[in-house]
């Protein structure tokens, strides 16, 4: 019996498969490292302009007004005449503040349009909606129950 040695055929092109996962998983990482970069920056800019009479949010979820700041540390007044001291790094977002002006102007237009709404209401039909599959009408859904009964 002869056994003859035959060469198996190659793909050619062996080194760059190998490569291209290599440089897909570097992309990857390089991408997220500079995503996470840019959101650090962002914090260290909000902690730095954090000033006395700021309305700020924590990571927690405490909301408070900026009382004084420290190398280190915020004082915050939570409540009128509470005051508490947390990390700067703890500070998650400092909320706008609102002026005057747009707060006198935002109440007429909710009272502009609630007497809009009354005059609306006393003109409007209620007329259940016939063009459903089953002609109902379909209740608003219902919130769970906020407090356990005995």
């Amino acid at each position: 019996m002869q056994l003859l040695a035959v060469p198996m055929a190659s793909s050619g092109g062996g080194g760059i498969t190998l490569l291209l996962p290599l440089i897909l998983i570097v992309g990857m990482i390089w991408f997220m490292s500079r995503t996470q970069k840019k959101q650090r920056q962002r914090q260290a800019d909000t902690v730095a302009a954090l000033a006395p009479g700021s309305k700020v949010v924590t990571t927690s979820g405490l909301v408070g007004i900026v009382e004084e700041t420290d190398d280190e540390y915020v004082t915050l007044e939570i409540s009128e005449g509470v005051l508490v001291q947390v990390v700067k790094a703890a500070i998650g977002r400092v909320i706008p503040e609102e002026t005057a002006a747009d707060e006198d102007s935002a109440a007429d237009e909710a009272t502009d349009e609630a007497t809009e709404d009354a005059a609306d209401d006393a003109t409007k039909v209620d007329v259940p909606d016939t063009g459903k599959a089953d002609g109902k009408v379909q209740d608003a859904p219902k919130l769970p129950p906020t407090h356990t009964e005995n």
